[in-house]
């Protein structure tokens, strides 16, 4: 599932989503996905966010899509179909990924996930480089290196620190740092591309790093019944002790 969700599901949609739409358009996903990862949290991860913390992702998510809406995203159209795929699926490969960080580490969730997905990517980019090998031949330097930086970083080194912070901080909580991704990619263009910054996109960020504080301040608590990682792992050691003997 997290395979499906991070490795296919979010890169594919997304990517495709792209080709009929600016990427000022795509923050919508950026605005829902962390919603959506506390929704599979609670659902699948057992975990019970208080209706403090609901309110702070709700208002949190509102203000990034409406700051996206504000940017000139325009209505509807087909492409927010396949935007709505990569949101849910991604969500769901935050969230079990997050979960399984618990037992196997960031490094061997995301490796692993990379290892499940191998017999479907490796055919479909095998198959796809023969049926584009001009356009292949002919890419710049650039966009290699964009390319290999997108599969590094992005697809790899990312999540094994993301996944980690998901397993240390509860996925529902932590996932709601995703609602500043858009401005600090506003802020490395202003940086990298001399792109303008204006004020009404650095109050958009103030308020949702409000928004993400109060956050990260509301109660996130396990459901009844799941018991904690590490106290899980200390009853099956002790069940697997001798009992003590009495002197």
């Amino acid at each position: 599932m997290t395979a499906l969700g991070v490795v296919i599901g979010f890169p594919l949609f997304s990517s495709l989503a792209m080709r009929e739409v600016p990427a000022s358009h795509g923050a919508i996903v950026i605005g829902l996905l962390p919603l959506a990862t506390a929704v599979f949290a609670a659902w699948f991860g057992r975990e019970r966010p208080s209706m403090a913390f609901w309110a702070a992702a709700v208002a949190g998510s509102a203000l990034v899509v409406g700051f996206a809406l504000w940017q000139g995203a325009g209505a509807l159209q087909h492409a927010d179909w396949l935007l709505f795929a990569a949101m849910v699926l991604g969500a769901l490969g935050y969230a079990e990924g997050g979960k399984l960080s618990r037992e196997l580490g960031g490094l061997e969730t995301i490796s692993w996930a990379l290892v499940v997905s191998l017999p479907v990517v490796l055919p479909t980019v095998a198959w796809m480089a023969t049926q584009t090998l001009p356009q292949i031949a002919a890419a710049s330097a650039h966009a290699w290196l964009g390319m290999a930086y997108v599969s590094l970083f992005s697809m790899f080194i990312g999540f094994v620190f993301w996944y980690a912070g998901l397993a240390k901080g509860g996925v529902a909580r932590v996932g709601q740092i995703q609602l500043l991704q858009p401005f600090m990619t506003l802020a490395g263009g202003a940086w990298l591309l001399a792109e303008p910054l204006d004020a009404p996109t650095i109050g958009f960020a103030v308020a949702v790093i409000a928004v993400v504080a109060l956050g990260r301040r509301t109660a996130v608590r396990a459901a009844p019944g799941s018991a904690a990682p590490a106290a899980s792992a200390a009853a099956a050691a002790s069940a697997d002790l001798p009992p003590a003997r009495s002197r």
